[in-house]
């Protein structure tokens, strides 16, 4: 998991609880604070959701890349006399 992921995820929430607080008292500033830190986590949280899928798009090529191993201990053909 990507650290912005994490981030953006605690801004989100912090941003949501800080809106609330300002519905609740009515203070628009705080609302309009709350709704920001929000719209900033939402936006760190695809930021990292990206890094990731670009981080597991890449691991996949890698792999994909790599050619197939054989056994290094392949059986010994059997002579018949």
């Amino acid at each position: 998991m990507d650290k912005d992921r994490v981030k953006g995820t605690i801004d989100d929430t912090v941003g949501r609880a800080k809106r609330q607080v300002g519905e609740w008292t009515g203070d628009t500033g705080t609302q309009a604070e709350g709704a920001a830190q929000q719209v900033k986590g939402k936006a760190e949280k695809a930021w990292g959701n990206v890094k990731d899928a670009v981080r597991g798009a890449q691991a996949d090529a890698d792999q994909e890349r790599q050619p197939e191993r054989k056994s290094e201990h392949a059986p010994a053909k059997s002579h018949n006399r």
